[in-house]
């Protein structure tokens, strides 16, 4: 971090990006990686992933003006837009089809041990489409993105309860699609 980056705290630095381009790209460079693997994570396809992570800092550069609160009011913003754009994209494409058919063919490609976890990786990553994107999301924002049940609650504006019981509902559809997968290999072999 430079020294301007050491200056600022993280409260002071969504002040200073409100008149500093440098506070602003410092902000973005803070968070840029954890919006563009959260977009892989939803869409797994890194070029879709880039172009969206664009698209979302390019509304945060728009809208940064009415954005009040602090850095982690910020981080948790970013992630509402994020999931916006990700359900939109989701919703415009064949993404499902077109992400399955990409994982089949790599986990044909890889060998050995890693052709075993990449097919494993292929048939979660399946399962996971078949979900509802809000399912999708809270999954990955708990899992992936490491978000307690309050800030994925404070992303998607909705209760800790109500995302409690939605990630239980999402994980128990996730389980059983699983179970099916496995029935169905041990079937096949």
């Amino acid at each position: 971090m430079d020294s301007f980056g050491r200056e600022l705290e993280s409260n002071d630095l969504i002040i200073q990006a409100q008149t500093s381009y440098n506070a602003f790209a410092l902000l973005y460079r803070r968070h840029y990686d954890a919006v563009f693997k959260y977009c892989v994570h939803r869409l797994f396809d890194r070029h879709i992933a880039e172009d969206i992570t664009s698209q979302v800092f390019l509304k945060v550069v728009e809208k940064f003006h009415d954005f009040r609160g602090d850095e982690r009011q910020f981080r948790n913003w970013l992630y509402t837009i994020s999931t916006n754009y990700v359900n939109d994209q989701m919703r415009k494409s064949t993404r499902q089809k077109t992400a399955l058919s990409i994982f089949h063919e790599r986990s044909n490609i890889q060998n050995g041990n890693r052709e075993e976890s990449s097919a494993k990786l292929a048939v979660l990553k399946q399962a996971m489409l078949t979900l509802k994107p809000r399912y999708q999301t809270i999954i990955t924002l708990r899992f992936f993105e490491n978000l307690k049940l309050t800030e994925i609650a404070e992303v998607l504006g909705s209760s800790p309860g109500t995302v409690r019981s939605q990630l239980s509902r999402a994980l128990a559809k996730l389980r059983k699609k699983l179970g099916a997968e496995r029935k169905l290999s041990r079937r096949e072999v």
